[in-house]
């Protein structure tokens, strides 16, 4: 890949920051800590919603179905269809319509109109990534764009972590409709601070459909897709199951895997920020390491995770290597297509959420019609599979 093979209209990405704007990275950071807690969240209140509005549990899934799912269209449609507005008025546009669509769900008053309201939570979601993902390159100067990018990124380590086990226990304790009224004030706090700090942002270039393709055919980007697809779809498809896998395979009492889980996400968040360190050097490298020792780790369980040390230590391993994911394939995409970092960054989150719940998907039918340890060897071999894509980009000077 080259600069070169970029169309004229790829060519008008406004120049560097001659500073940077640590307030509005952190803006942002606390925009993305939100939509993972908002996309997440019902999954610690199924039961409560199920039991309120007279469905099953099963059904209550579709809280976190349908918004992953919308928002892995919205993300590369939302930008398509604002065109060449301020990417500012955007964010805060769609920080207001999470802010509002977060109320509708307190407030719901059955399960429809729930579904509905969760519907505008996606297109919030996907439009939101697909801006945020690549803004760094737009908030600080060039050598601190991989830091800032962790820092973006931290915001769903920070979720996972502290968001939705916080915002479970508010609903627990208070009921679920408070839960949501908490989100939606958050959202509200959010998009005050991206008012006070977040600078204008004057579209690069409008995005269009012909322009997303054309980034499937410059050779980074489309490397960076493919190992997106892989590594995600072969985490999700392991980790859906984690928590049988910790009992049944290494022995270890269900009153511990909330704790070792947490665990989980805090290495994460060191993997996120140790990863950005090590991405303001070298991108390829980077990327090639956080692949394999996710192929190594996950196989690993089947070997040496049958004992409870075993187990608590090779998820650790698991969740230091895989909270590099994020930071590391949008630092890829960007150094990939530095001149359509935006239509590069559209078609990630869009392909980032489809393997998440295409993940889970084929990992509960290898479940149920195979065995548990064999969504653990399918995650390792799809990012053995992304970890040999990463290898062939190995002469790509952009992404040394």
């Amino acid at each position: 890949m080259t600069t070169a093979e970029q169309t004229p209209v790829q060519t008008q990405e406004p120049k560097a920051p001659e500073r940077s704007r640590w307030m509005a990275v952190c803006a942002v950071a606390l925009g993305t800590f939100l939509l993972v807690t908002a996309e997440q969240l019902p999954i610690g209140l199924l039961t409560s919603v199920g039991s309120a509005l007279s469905v099953s549990e099963g059904t209550a899934g579709l809280m976190v179905t349908v918004p992953s799912i919308v928002a892995a269209f919205a993300a590369p449609l939302v930008p398509m269809l604002v065109g060449s507005m301020d990417r500012r008025v955007l964010l805060l546009g769609l920080m207001a319509l999470m802010t509002v669509s977060n109320l509708a769900s307190a407030l719901a008053p059955n399960f429809a109109v729930l579904v509905g309201s969760r519907v505008l939570v996606g297109i919030a979601i996907g439009g939101f990534w697909a801006v945020a993902s690549g803004l760094a390159v737009r908030l600080v100067t060039p050598e601190d764009v991989p830091r800032a990018t962790a820092v973006i990124f931290g915001g769903v380590g920070a979720a996972n972590v502290f968001g939705v086990p916080l915002g479970t226990l508010v609903g627990d304790l208070t009921g679920w409709r408070i839960a949501f009224s908490s989100l939606s004030a958050l959202a509200l706090v959010t998009l005050v601070a991206l008012l006070a700090v977040l600078p204008g942002l004057a579209a690069s270039q409008a995005i269009r459909p012909k322009l997303l393709m054309e980034q499937l055919r410059n050779p980074g980007a489309r490397v960076g897709i493919i190992a997106t697809v892989l590594i995600v779809f072969g985490h999700f498809a392991a980790y859906t199951f984690v928590s049988p896998a910790l009992q049944k395979l290494s022995g270890i009492d269900e009153r511990y895997v909330g704790p070792l889980l947490f665990g989980f996400g805090m290495a994460g968040m060191i993997g996120n920020f140790v990863a950005g360190s090590a991405l303001s050097r070298r991108v390829h490298r980077s990327v090639l390491v956080i692949s394999v020792a996710l192929a190594v780790a996950m196989p690993l369980f089947l070997l040496l995770g049958r004992t409870a040390v075993g187990g608590a230590v090779l998820l650790i391993v698991w969740g230091l290597s895989y909270g590099g994911v994020s930071v590391g394939l949008q630092t890829w995409m960007i150094k990939s297509a530095p001149r359509a970092v935006e239509a590069a960054s559209s078609l990630w989150v869009a392909v980032f959420n489809l393997s998440i719940g295409l993940g889970a998907l084929v990992g509960g039918v290898i479940v149920d019609t195979l065995t548990l340890q064999g969504v653990l060897w399918l995650g390792g071999a799809c990012s053995l599979l992304a970890a040999l894509a990463i290898w062939t980009a190995r002469t790509n000077d952009a992404l040394r």
